[in-house]
Formats: structure tokens, C-alpha cells, sequence
């Protein structure tokens, strides 16, 4: 009893992250951000902080989001580690070329 009942839990929370992603996909198809804004500016100083050696989450505490609905809040570390993870990816593929 308790297998069916957690093959049937797996199948529902596969079918909401599969509707989640479908959104997000529409929402960007329509022109729609996702997540918290991020700016050169922010980037600049979240690259200056990290080389200070700051956890993502004292990161995070001292960026403000300019623009959009959420100006003046935080971003969360998550956005923050997207946007560092990001940016040394596009740094470093031209090395790899």
C-alpha cells in the first residue's frame, strides 16, 4: 500500500515540476523575468565582494534590486550564485574556444 501511495506522490510532484517549467517557459516567451533583476552594477559588486571573499548569503545582504517590482529588496543568494555562476561561465567559454 504504502508503494503505490509514494509512485503516486512521484508522479504528482514530477507533474507539477513539469507544469512549473511549462510557465516559466511561457513567461519568458512572452517577455516576462523570472526571478530577482540583476544589473552590471549588481554584478560589479557581487564580483568585488566574492573576491573579498563574503558567503553568498552576505552577498546577497548588501545587493539592492533597482528595477521591477522587487526594487529596493534583496536578492536572494540563490540569484546571486545564478548571476556569479553566469558570468564565469561566459568568461570563460571564450578561453575554451
Amino acid at each position: 500500500m504504502f508503494t503505490v501511495l509514494a509512485a503516486l506522490s512521484g508522479m504528482e510532484r514530477e507533474y507539477i515540476r513539469d507544469r512549473t517549467l511549462e510557465g516559466h517557459e511561457s513567461a519568458r516567451k512572452r517577455g516576462k523575468t523570472i526571478g530577482g533583476v540583476t544589473d552590471d552594477s549588481m554584478l560589479s559588486m557581487a564580483l568585488h565582494l566574492r573576491e573579498q571573499e563574503m558567503s553568498l548569503r552576505d552577498i546577497a545582504k548588501r545587493l539592492v534590486i533597482t528595477t521591477g517590482k522587487k526594487k529596493g529588496q534583496h536578492p536572494s543568494p540563490a540569484t546571486v550564485m545564478r548571476m556569479l555562476r553566469e558570468h564565469d561561465e561566459q568568461t570563460t567559454a571564450p578561453l575554451a574556444s
